[in-house]
C-alpha cells in the first residue's frame, strides 16, 4: 500500500511539474509574442488638442498612464494627472485638453513591455496643393555610381578606384580642394601627376581615400575609373504649403539615386513649374507615368532637405501668388484617419489640379514605415480612364478626408495600379 501511495504521489508531482512547465511556456510565449507585436508600435503618438481620439490595441494587456502636465488629457474619462491602469481589450477613448505629454506604459503580469509617449500638440492648418512640379537637386559633393576599368597608354587595363571607392560614396574634396561638380573632379584628376587624397563621405562617416590616376589610351587624359553624378531631376507633386512658416513639402518620399538606390544628399535644389503633356497609362505589371515639360527658367522654390518622407524647402514670394490658390485646412493626425471615402488632389493634364475620389482601404495607425501608413484605391472613373490608377509623378498628391489633409500618395502597387500606399501627413510635417 505504501508503495502504491508513493508511486501515485510521484506521478502527481511529475504531472504537476509538467503542467507548471507547460503553463510557464505558454506565459513566456504570450509575453514574447505581445512584446514583438508592441515593438512595431511607434514610440510616440501625436494627438491634437481639444479633440477626441480612439486608439485600438486589442490585446489582453494593461496600460498605466502618467503625466506631469496638468490637464493634458482624459483616457476613458479618467484624467491623466495621477497614475492609473486600464485594460486594453477595448479601444481607448482619449479626450485631449491642453498641449503637453503623457506616458503610456503597456505591460503584462506587472512586467513593462512598451512605453509610448502621447504628445498633445496644437492643431495645424496647411494648404493642400496637388500641383505638378519639376525637381532638380544638386548633391553635397559628387556621388560615385560605381567603378570600372579603362585601357592605359601602356596597353594595360587599369582600374585605379576599384576597392577604394564604391557606389553611394560622396567625394567632397581632392587634395584639400572642394569638389562640387563632376567637371571639377575630372579637371583635378587630369592635372594630377601623383597620388590624389580624396575626402569621402561613406554611410555618414568621413574617410580619406588615396588613388593613383592613370593616363587613358583613348584621349591621353588621366583618369581614376569612377562613374559619378552631381545632380538629378524629375517630375513629382507638391503636397502642401504652410502659410505660417512659408515651407512646402512634396513627393511623400525621398529622392533616391537610380543607380545606387541611396538617398541623395542635397547641397542645393529647386522646384520649377511643370506642364503635364501626356500620361502613360498604368497596367498590371507596368507602372504608368506622367510626362511633361518643365520650365527650367522659372524657379518656384528652394529645396533644403531630401528626407525619406519627402523633399522640403521654401516657396519664393512670387510663387505664392502663382500657385497657392486654396485655403488652409486642418491637418489630421493618424489617430483621426478612418477607412472609407476620401479624395486626392492631383494634376494629370496641363497645369490644372482636380479633386478625385478614392477609398482608404487600410490605416495602419502604428506603422513604422514612414511612407506606407495607408493603403488607398482610386475609385474615380475619370481618373481611372486617364491614368489607370496611380502613376509615377503623382507621388505627393495630397489625400483629403472629412475636411482635413490626412496624407499623400507615395507608391503604386505594380500588380494593381488602382491601389497604392499613402504617407501620414503628420510624418511629412516633422521635417
Amino acid at each position: 500500500m505504501r508503495k502504491i501511495t508513493k508511486l501515485l504521489n510521484s506521478h502527481i508531482k511529475k504531472n504537476s511539474r509538467r503542467a507548471f512547465l507547460f503553463l510557464l511556456a505558454i506565459l513566456v510565449g504570450y509575453i514574447t509574442g505581445s512584446a514583438a507585436f508592441l515593438l512595431q508600435f511607434p514610440s510616440q503618438i501625436r494627438l491634437t488638442e481639444f479633440a477626441t481620439h480612439k486608439i485600438s490595441i486589442g490585446l489582453p494587456l494593461s496600460a498605466t498612464f502618467h503625466s506631469e502636465t496638468m490637464a493634458v488629457a482624459k483616457v476613458n474619462d479618467n484624467l491623466v494627472d495621477n497614475d492609473f491602469s486600464i485594460r486594453l481589450q477595448r479601444p481607448l477613448t482619449i479626450q485631449t485638453q491642453n498641449p503637453g505629454t503623457a506616458e503610456m506604459t503597456i505591460g503584462a503580469f506587472g512586467m513593462p513591455i512598451r512605453r509610448i509617449v502621447l504628445d498633445v500638440v496644437p492643431e495645424v492648418d496647411v494648404i493642400p496643393m496637388g500641383t505638378a512640379i519639376g525637381v532638380r537637386i544638386n548633391t553635397d559633393g559628387v556621388m560615385v555610381l560605381g567603378t570600372g576599368s579603362f585601357l592605359g597608354v601602356d596597353g594595360v587595363s587599369h582600374f585605379p578606384a576599384e576597392g577604394l571607392l564604391k557606389g553611394g560614396d560622396l567625394i567632397l574634396s581632392a587634395d584639400g580642394a572642394p569638389i562640387k561638380t563632376k567637371e571639377a573632379l575630372s579637371e583635378h584628376v587630369a592635372n594630377s601627376f601623383s597620388d590624389i587624397h580624396f575626402a569621402v563621405r561613406r554611410d555618414n562617416e568621413d574617410i580619406t581615400v588615396t588613388i593613383t590616376p592613370k593616363e587613358a589610351a583613348a584621349d591621353n587624359v588621366r583618369r581614376i575609373g569612377a562613374w559619378v553624378r552631381d545632380s538629378t531631376k524629375g517630375i513629382g507633386t507638391l503636397t502642401f504649403y504652410n502659410p505660417r512658416t512659408g515651407a512646402f513639402g512634396a513627393l511623400g518620399h525621398g529622392i533616391m539615386d537610380v543607380d545606387t538606390n541611396r538617398l541623395m544628399s542635397v547641397k542645393s535644389g529647386v522646384i520649377m513649374p511643370s506642364t503635364v503633356t501626356s500620361v502613360k497609362k498604368g497596367t498590371r505589371g507596368v507602372p504608368g507615368e506622367l510626362e511633361g515639360n518643365v520650365d527650367t527658367s522659372h524657379v518656384l522654390g528652394q529645396v533644403i532637405t531630401n528626407h525619406p518622407s519627402g523633399i522640403y524647402g521654401t516657396l519664393d514670394a512670387d510663387a505664392k501668388q502663382e500657385i497657392v490658390t486654396r485655403p488652409a485646412i486642418p491637418v489630421a493626425l493618424r489617430s483621426q484617419i478612418q477607412e472609407g471615402p476620401a479624395t486626392i488632389l492631383t494634376n494629370v493634364s496641363g497645369k490644372t489640379v482636380k479633386e478625385y475620389d478614392i477609398h482608404i482601404e487600410n490605416v495602419n495607425h502604428f506603422s513604422t514605415d514612414e511612407t506606407k501608413g495607408m493603403v488607398i484605391r482610386i475609385t474615380d472613373p475619370g481618373l481611372l480612364n486617364v491614368t489607370g490608377g496611380i502613376v509615377q509623378g503623382m507621388s505627393g498628391s495630397p489625400i483629403l478626408q472629412n475636411g482635413r489633409i490626412v496624407g499623400a500618395v507615395t507608391h503604386v502597387f505594380v500588380q494593381d495600379p488602382t491601389k497604392g500606399y499613402g504617407i501620414f501627413i503628420e510624418n511629412m510635417l516633422r521635417y
